[in-house]
């Protein structure tokens, strides 16, 4: 007998992917899904590069640079927003797709700005597509991934993001300073080649054709992936538990989920403390992470720490912290579970961050940048975990994307404050104490209102069966 199969029952699409045991499917989905998030990170990364030489180049203040970096965040929360709902309605993977190609062709685009109203115009563009990918990514991969590794690999999803962020501090050390900002936008369009790949490689989600009454494409595609793990299709004439016999004996889909997914549904009495408590820790590290990272070559520069090529060098060893930050929460999130891996990570990000701001000597900054770094992202990656698993798949996306984009608003506000505070007397260790506080709060909030959610099925979190 499979290991896919109980004698005399077909099983419901939950239930087989809980089943699945790790390997070359789930290989290929989290890299599949990842290099489109290493995409995400790049460019995100290159753009806090491009701003100081940006700034020389077209004599731009410090508030200017800020809204070139709020308008693309702005872009996030809407895409974030809009994309959710929509990956909920036509499902994960054509949103995903279409999400990767607007940013790219945007960010190619953006090398050829001549004035700051066009630049200010693609660079909304590029975060519509950037905040409309991430949640619909994680989203597709959490609805893959069996109880007792979820975590691990919806971290291992996020950890990309120090990959691509970590190619854009080399690309920027070496493509800016000989080449010019234009050229590396113009790298950063790459990613649109990749979206024609993914057409063929990635999976709609089993979970989803279910949930939309189509039953019979989500067990034939679980067929699919069973197949490689040498289990081959067993189902003959049914197509799953939840399959619906007719009067004629005949097995069809069973009718889609009934209920309609609204902005409502999110606040509803069995989800609305869920909300609150993504929507607050969303704020919290959207804040933190784009006020800190998108500013940090400038700061460095500003704080006299060498020419701007020294201070990428700098950046750029903060950057590799993040990769350790993340492989610890991976292997931390399924042992002690989401709530300490998050709380305690956020909690030591903001500690980083305050003794960052009160630090003048090299060593020091790059001693607390790189723990600021590593816990800052570590603490990302679970994010990212949390977020999916406390929704219902007719809602789950609608919910990630909702939370997203509230967060986003603290990425919009974030640079605007930097611009304002950092280059006034006292205004560094102010805008790291401010960033200490935030995280704190986020971190507070979730020892208080989340719930643990490791090991526990998305059916047992939402309490629906099939979810």
């Amino acid at each position: 007998m499979s290991v896919f199969r109980t004698a005399g029952v077909a099983p419901g699409v939950a239930d087989r992917i809980e089943s699945l045991p790790l390997g070359r499917f789930h290989t290929r989905l989290l890299v599949a899904s990842g290099v489109g998030w290493l995409f995400d990170a790049m460019d995100v990364g290159l753009l806090a590069f491009v701003l100081p030489a940006l700034a020389a180049a077209w004599k731009l203040p410090p508030q200017t640079l800020g809204g070139i970096a709020s308008v693309g965040l702005f872009g996030m929360a809407v895409g974030a927003v809009l994309s959710g709902t929509l990956a909920d309605y036509f499902g994960r993977r054509p949103v995903f797709m279409f999400t990767l190609l607007l940013y790219s062709l945007a960010t190619g685009l953006s090398g050829l700005a001549t004035g700051l109203g066009v630049l200010l115009t693609l660079r909304f563009l590029v975060g519509f597509g950037l905040g409309g990918e991430l949640p619909v990514a994680s989203t597709l991969v959490s609805e893959y991934s069996p109880a007792a590794q979820r975590g691990r690999l919806l971290v291992l999803l996020e950890s990309f993001w120090a990959f691509g962020w970590l190619l854009a501090a080399v690309l920027a050390y070496l493509v800016i300073p000989r080449y010019g900002w234009q050229v590396s936008f113009f790298v950063g369009a790459l990613p649109a080649l990749y979206a024609v790949y993914l057409r063929r490689s990635l999976p709609e989600s089993a979970r989803y054709l279910e949930r939309k009454g189509r039953g019979k494409e989500a067990h034939a595609l679980l067929d699919r992936i069973e197949a490689e793990y040498g289990a081959g299709p067993a189902r003959q004439a049914k197509v799953g538990a939840a399959a619906v016999p007719t009067a004629g004996g005949a097995v069809v889909s069973p009718p889609g989920d009934p209920s309609r997914v609204s902005f409502a549904t999110l606040w509803s009495p069995a989800l609305i403390r869920r909300t609150v408590t993504l929507w607050i820790l969303w704020f919290s590290i959207v804040f933190s992470y784009y006020g800190i990272f998108t500013w940090l070559p400038s700061i460095m520069v500003a704080q006299g720490h060498g020419s701007l090529i020294k201070g990428f060098q700098y950046v750029l060893v903060i950057t590799l912290a993040q990769i350790p930050g993340y492989f610890s929460a991976a292997y931390l999130v399924d042992r002690i579970g989401r709530k300490p891996t998050l709380v305690s990570y956020l909690a030591l990000s903001g500690a980083a961050a305050f003794l960052f701001g009160r630090s003048a000597l090299p060593g020091d900054l790059i001693l607390w940048g790189s723990l600021m770094s590593f816990f800052n992202l570590g603490a990302w990656g679970v994010v990212y975990t949390y977020t999916p698993e406390l929704y219902p798949t007719r809602a789950r996306a609608t919910g990630a994307g909702w939370a997203a984009g509230f967060g986003r608003l603290g990425g919009i506000v974030a640079p605007y404050v930097v611009g304002l505070l950092y280059g006034k007397v006292g205004g560094f260790p102010l805008v790291f104490g401010i960033f200490t506080g935030v995280l704190l709060l986020g971190a507070l909030v979730v020892a208080i209102l989340g719930e643990e959610t490791a090991r526990r099925t998305l059916g047992e979190i939402s309490g629906e069966s099939g979810s």
